[in-house]
């Protein structure tokens, strides 16, 4: 197994889906339940949204691509900004360049 403990808090990850272990077993309660309890838990709950029919038939997985690790000058003021909203401000730098390049992209496209 590759998986690893990060230095910032107790996050695992995982090299691959495949390495994820197993979830534990349901309880008796839920394997009770019958497929209409099942649906009906399902259609109150605001969290689960409907899923098409035959959704499952054609879904893939798509595993993220992963990061790297580089070295970055930025402008002091961006830097201060950043670790001025705290913990994990090298991801929210990130995810503002990641939806820059997804809004350079649409504007190509389109």
């Amino acid at each position: 197994m590759t998986a690893k403990n990060t230095k910032a808090s107790n996050v695992v990850r995982y090299g691959s889906l495949d390495e994820l272990p197993s979830a534990p077993p349901l309880s008796k309660a839920v394997k009770a339940m019958s497929d209409a309890e099942v649906e009906r838990r399902a259609l109150v709950d605001a969290d689960a949204g409907a899923i098409p029919e035959g959704f499952w038939d054609t879904a893939e997985v798509k595993e993220p691509e992963g990061t790297e690790q580089i070295t970055l000058r930025l402008p002091r003021k961006v830097l201060r900004h950043f670790k001025s909203t705290g913990k994990g401000y090298q991801s929210r730098i990130s995810a503002v360049l990641a939806s820059y390049v997804d809004a350079t992209k649409k504007r190509k496209a389109g």
